[in-house]
């Protein structure tokens, strides 16, 4: 993105406090490693540096910190309570049936015994169906495919996110 001026959201965010910003990145991604680096790169001129460094803070997470950022996120099919966007991120699962809510449960139970953490994937647009299709096929997968599989899928929750992050940032008045 060529632009001569920060856009709004971004520039806001640039001038939150710390902790503020801090916060804000943690409802992002649950990594505190993540949310530290990032930090650290501010400021941005434009959305697109701030997801490069997003990518970046990503791409140099170590194992544990790649299992804090899974633990912040809500089996597919059952988004937390008062946690919005995992609700809106889901939504694909509204209206399904008990039959595939179920075996979405299995699914996920099976998948969390072979793997250890949450399946994890981009659900936004996806509907159950989609989901429980993705989760069939990945629960094939190598303990080491997987890893990387859910690394790529957080990198794209990621960035729906900080999209939305700087959205929320440019309509706040005195951020």
């Amino acid at each position: 993105m060529t632009s001569t001026s920060t856009p709004p959201g971004l520039a806001r965010f640039n001038t939150l406090p710390e902790d503020t910003a801090r916060a804000a990145l943690l409802e992002v991604c649950a990594s505190t490693a993540w949310a530290e680096r990032l930090l650290a790169a501010r400021p941005w001129a434009t959305p697109d540096d701030f997801h490069a460094a997003s990518d970046a803070a990503l791409a140099e997470l170590t194992d544990a910190d790649l299992r804090e950022a899974m633990a912040g996120h809500p089996p597919i099919g059952r988004p937390g309570r008062g946690d919005p966007a995992s609700a809106r991120e889901q939504r694909g699962m509204t209206g399904a049936s008990d039959a595939l809510k179920a075996e979405l449960l299995d699914l996920n139970l099976a998948y969390q015994e072979k793997f250890g953490h949450v399946f994890l994937i981009r659900a936004t647009g996806r509907t159950g169906e989609q989901l429980r299709d993705a989760l069939e096929e990945r629960i094939g997968n190598t303990p080491e495919q997987e890893y990387e599989t859910a690394r790529a899928e957080l990198g794209k929750i990621n960035r729906i996110r900080l999209a939305r992050l700087l959205e929320e940032t440019s309509d706040r008045p005195n951020a």
